[in-house]
């Protein structure tokens, strides 16, 4: 069967939009905001917050990414994973509100993950989550506090995020 195009790039766009000022009213502004994107197409849409959010807030907002592939629970599954870089900004965690950022909110495993990576490396104030897509069946308890789309989808289907810097176009699809 043929993927099924469920967001173009204008969705995206304005997702991506809303997000920001979802974040920046819950956080009552930018003070303190650190944005880490989950790899690989996370720390691309983290990349794309954070000059929305810094353009809305008039202040700076430093992005960076967390790879969580060591603290991931399915390595024995997947042991064929590569690390990707983990680059924290200069201004660190500690005391900061960091919003995760992710594509696909799925099982949940992959945050879980990132949430034992961030306490390995500093201690947060408050951790959120921003979520392109959600599309349901948690395995772990894990909600988002930020989405752009939900997209409910049966577990055979697959949700394919593709952007521009990666892909070469921004698009979200859906195939059996």
């Amino acid at each position: 069967m043929a993927a099924r195009s469920v967001l173009q790039e204008a969705d995206i766009a304005r997702a991506l939009t809303r997000i920001a000022h979802e974040i920046l009213e819950s956080n009552r502004g930018a003070d303190g905001l650190v944005l880490l994107g989950v790899p690989t197409r996370g720390v691309t849409l983290a990349e794309r917050l954070g000059p929305i959010i810094s353009e809305i807030a008039g202040a700076e907002i430093p992005v960076g990414s967390l790879d969580v592939t060591l603290f991931r629970d399915d390595l024995a599954k997947h042991p064929t994973r590569t690390p990707k870089r983990t680059e924290i900004p200069d201004t660190g965690i500690d005391g900061k509100t960091v919003v995760l950022v992710d594509d696909v909110l799925f099982s949940g495993r992959s945050i879980r993950a990132a949430l034992d990576a961030i306490q390995s490396i500093g201690r947060p104030a408050v951790i959120r989550l921003a979520i392109l897509v959600d599309r349901g069946h948690r395995e772990v308890p894990i909600r988002p506090d930020f989405v752009g789309k939900n997209i409910p989808s049966s577990r055979q289907e697959r949700v394919n995020v593709h952007l521009r810097e990666l892909d070469g176009t921004d698009e979200v699809t859906i195939e059996a």
